[in-house]
């Protein structure tokens, strides 16, 4: 089930790539919701997405909590 909630959230984080309000409050939930080792690979993923959308890098603060 976990794993499925990884997958979801990166799922989302796709979707909402596009605006960074909205990806940056997708983030602060997936902290909330992911196991701690699904949190690091959630850092990959979303490192990945920066480097394709530089304007979320903004996002990276929610993080590093």
């Amino acid at each position: 089930m976990a794993r499925a909630m990884f997958e979801y959230t990166k799922t989302v984080l796709k979707k909402v790539s596009f605006d960074t309000s909205l990806f940056c409050k997708e983030v602060q939930k997936a902290m909330e919701r992911l196991l701690p080792y699904e949190i690091e690979e959630l850092k990959v993923f979303i490192q990945s997405l920066i480097v394709q959308k530089p304007e979320l890098n903004q996002c990276l603060i929610y993080l590093k909590a």
